[in-house]
C-alpha cells in the first residue's frame, strides 16, 4: 500500500508548481507549412549534402521532413499541417483551387505529427507528380489566384485554439519572389492587392507569415518584390532580414531550425515590488537538461495510452473505501484534516515574486548559480504599465551597479532569487542578447560547501606553482582553447543515440541514423605540432626532463587509487562470468541485480549511477543494442 496516495507530500519534482510541468503546459504551437509546388520548385539548382544535384522542392521536403522528426523529441504537443500550392489536384476544407493539404489516415489536418505521417512525407516526391501534380496557379489571363487560396486553406486550419493559448504560424517556403510576375496591369495589381489584404487578415487574428526563401540559379530572391509587403518588413526589418539563401541543403536546414525553435513563455508571474504596486512578468526558460521521454504505458489492443485510477478496496467485503480524512493526536483527542486542509498548511507561498531589497553586484558569486537561470521580461497584457516600471527598475539597477533580491518559489519549495539586470547587445546589425533580467535561483546555506586544504604531512610546505609552470600552463590553455565557446554547439551523444533508435523503430528505417559524437577528443586538433610542443614543455616543467607516465614509482600512489583500482580489476573479472550479448538480445538484463550490472559499467569504465532501468540502458547503447 502506497504511504502517501494523494500526493499530499509529493516531491518538489511532481509538483504542478514546478517549472518543469509549467513548461510542458506552456503554451502549444499550431504549424503549417506552406509548400510552393510549381514547376520552377522543380527544376535542379542546386547540389545535397551528396553532391548530387537537387531541386528546391527537394530541399523543402527534406527540411520540413526533419523538422517533423525534431519536433516530436522536442514538443511533441505541437500540431502541424502540410499544404502545397500551385498544385493540379484540391484537396482541402474549402475546396479551393491549386490547394492540396497532405494528411495521412486517422489523422486531423492540422495535428500531432505521426510517424505515418513522416513516412508517407518522406516518400511524396515518389509519386507526387501522377496524385498531386505541379501547375503554375497564377497565370496571365486568368483570375485563378493560388498564393491567395493557400493562405486562405492554411488560415482555416488554424482556427482550432485561441491566440491567448497558442502560437499560430504559417512557413512559407518558395523559390519565386514575384507570384505575380506572368501577369500585368490591372490584373496584377488586383491579385497583389487581395493577396496582401488575405495576408493581413490572418495576421489580425494572431497567425504570423514567414517566409524561407530557396535558391535559384543565378539570381537572388529578391524579398521586396513582394513578399516584404506581405509579411509587413519595412525600413530596419527589411534590411535586417537578409534571407541567407544557402545553395546547400543544411544551410536550408538551419535556417528552418532557428524559426522553428522560439523562446516560450514558461509562466506568467506576479512582482510585487512594494505594498500596492505590482507588475507581471513573463519568464523564458534559455536552458533546460534534456532527458529520454518518460515511460508511457500503452495498451495492448488498442496501443492508446492507459489512464491510471486507484481505488480502495476492503479486504474482507470487497467494497470501496471512500477515502478517509487524517488525523494526528492532540490533548487526547483526534484532529482530522481534509487532503485540502493539509495543502493549505503546507502552502508557504503564492508563488509571486516578492521583492526584499537591493545588493551590490560584487556580492553575488559564480558559486551561488547552481542551475540554469530563468529569464524575466515585462508583459502589459494583464497589467498595464508594467514595462515602464521594469524599465525604470531595470535602467536603475545597471546604472548602480545592484541586483535585487526577491523571495520566490512554489508552495512547496520557497526560496530567494537575485535579479540581475542585463543590457541589451547589438553586433553585426543585429541582436544578439536582449534586455531584461536573469531570475538566479540563490542557493540555501547547507547547498555551499567551503574549499578546504587537506594534507596528509603538515611539516611538508604545501606546494605551490612556479612562475614558469603559470608561464607554461597559460600558453598550453591558449593552445587548446574552444573560439567563441558555446555549450549549444554540443549535442548529448548519448540522447541523440536514445533518440535515432527510437526514431529507426518508429519509422521501421532499415539503418539507424548515424550519430556524430561532438564530445570525443579533437585527435587531429591536438596532434597539431604547436599544440604537441606546449604538451611536452608543461609536462617538462611539472614532472621534470625524466618523467614516464607509464612509470608508477615516480609517485606515491593513493589510498583512494588503490581501492579504485581493485574495484575496477574486480569488476573486470566478475564481468567475465555472463555472457552479456545473450543477456541482452534474449532479454534477460531485467532479471540481474544492480550489482550484478555494474559489474559490466564498472568493466568498461561507464557510470554506475542510476536506477535499474538507467543501467540496463546504459548497457545496451553500450552493446549498440
Amino acid at each position: 500500500m502506497e504511504l502517501d496516495p494523494d500526493d499530499i507530500f509529493k516531491d518538489e519534482e511532481d509538483d504542478l508548481d514546478n517549472e518543469a510541468h509549467l513548461e510542458r503546459a506552456s503554451t502549444k504551437e499550431f504549424v503549417v507549412y506552406l509548400l510552393d509546388a510549381s514547376p520552377k520548385m522543380f527544376s535542379t539548382t542546386s547540389q545535397g549534402e551528396d553532391q548530387n544535384d537537387e531541386t528546391p522542392f527537394h530541399a523543402a521536403v527534406s527540411c520540413i521532413s526533419q523538422s517533423l522528426k525534431t519536433q516530436i523529441i522536442n514538443s511533441s504537443n505541437d500540431e502541424v499541417a502540410i499544404c502545397f500550392f500551385n498544385t493540379r489536384e484540391k484537396k482541402n476544407l474549402q475546396d479551393l483551387n491549386g490547394v492540396f493539404v497532405f494528411n495521412v489516415a486517422e489523422r486531423e489536418y492540422l495535428d500531432r505529427p505521426t510517424a505515418r505521417l513522416i513516412k508517407e512525407f518522406d516518400r511524396v516526391e515518389e509519386s507526387f507528380m501522377k496524385e498531386i501534380g505541379s501547375q503554375y496557379g497564377i497565370m496571365s489571363g486568368s483570375r485563378e489566384n493560388s498564393l491567395y487560396n493557400a493562405i486562405w486553406a492554411a488560415q482555416a486550419l488554424l482556427r482550432k485554439g485561441s491566440a491567448k493559448t497558442a502560437d499560430k504560424r504559417i512557413l512559407l517556403f518558395s523559390n519565386e519572389d514575384d507570384p505575380f510576375g506572368s501577369v500585368t496591369g490591372a490584373t496584377k495589381i488586383d491579385m497583389t492587392r487581395t493577396t496582401l489584404q488575405r495576408a493581413k487578415d490572418a495576421q489580425d487574428l494572431g497567425i504570423s507569415i514567414e517566409l524561407l526563401p530557396l535558391s535559384r540559379p543565378d539570381e537572388e530572391f529578391n524579398v521586396s518584390a513582394f513578399y516584404a509587403d506581405l509579411m509587413g518588413l519595412e525600413g530596419d526589418d527589411l534590411a535586417l532580414f537578409m534571407p541567407s539563401v544557402g545553395d546547400k541543403l543544411t544551410d536550408m536546414k538551419n535556417q528552418l531550425r532557428k524559426r522553428m525553435f522560439k523562446k516560450r513563455v514558461v509562466r506568467r508571474i506576479t512582482f510585487s515590488i512594494l505594498k500596492g504596486v505590482s507588475i507581471e512578468l513573463n519568464t523564458y526558460a534559455l536552458l533546460r537538461p534534456t532527458v529520454p521521454g518518460t515511460i508511457t504505458w500503452l495498451d495492448s489492443i488498442t496501443n492508446l495510452p492507459l489512464k491510471t485510477q486507484r481505488s480502495f478496496v476492503c479486504a474482507d467485503t470487497g467494497a470501496l473505501i471512500q477515502p478517509t480524512k487524517r488525523f494526528h493526536p492532540y490533548k487526547n483527542k483526534i484532529v482530522k484534516f481534509t487532503t485540502e486542509e493539509l495543502s493549505e498548511v503546507k502552502r508557504i507561498s503564492t508563488g509571486h515574486l516578492r521583492l526584499l531589497g537591493f545588493k551590490p553586484l560584487s556580492c553575488l558569486k559564480d558559486y551561488h548559480n547552481l542551475k540554469p537561470s530563468t529569464f524575466v521580461f515585462p508583459s502589459d497584457k494583464e497589467v498595464v504599465g508594467s514595462t515602464c516600471i521594469f524599465i525604470a527598475l531595470h535602467r536603475s539597477m545597471l546604472r548602480l551597479k545592484r541586483f535585487a533580491v526577491a523571495f520566490y518559489g512554489s508552495s512547496t519549495h520557497p526560496q530567494l532569487v537575485a535579479l540581475v539586470a542585463q543590457d541589451e547587445i547589438i553586433a553585426g546589425g543585429g541582436q544578439i542578447e536582449p534586455p531584461g533580467m536573469h531570475m538566479i535561483y540563490l542557493p540555501y546555506s547547507d547547498d555551499i560547501r567551503h574549499i578546504e586544504e587537506l594534507h596528509s604531512n603538515v611539516t611538508v610546505p604545501t606546494p605551490r606553482a612556479t612562475d614558469d609552470q603559470i608561464k607554461k600552463a597559460t600558453a598550453l590553455m591558449r593552445r587548446i582553447d574552444l573560439k567563441d565557446f558555446s555549450v549549444c554547439q554540443f549535442a548529448n551523444p548519448a540522447l541523440q543515440r536514445h533518440y535515432a533508435v527510437v526514431q529507426a523503430l518508429a519509422l521501421e528505417e532499415d539503418e539507424m541514423p548515424e550519430i556524430n559524437d561532438e564530445t570525443l577528443p579533437d585527435e587531429e586538433g591536438m596532434a597539431r605540432p604547436v599544440v604537441v610542443k606546449a604538451v611536452e614543455e608543461f609536462k617538462k616543467s611539472v614532472y621534470g626532463e625524466n618523467y614516464n607516465e607509464e612509470d608508477e614509482g615516480h609517485g606515491k600512489v593513493s589510498d583512494a587509487s588503490k581501492k579504485r583500482k581493485a574495484v575496477a580489476e574486480n569488476a573486470v573479472k566478475e564481468s567475465a562470468n555472463y555472457d552479456w550479448a545473450d543477456l541482452a538480445d534474449n532479454g534477460k538484463l531485467k532479471d540481474l541485480t544492480t550489482v550484478e550490472l555494474k559489474y559490466y559499467l564498472a568493466a568498461h569504465n561507464l557510470l554506475v549511477g542510476g536506477k535499474k532501468e538507467a543501467l540496463i540502458s546504459r548497457i545496451l547503447t553500450h552493446m549498440g543494442k
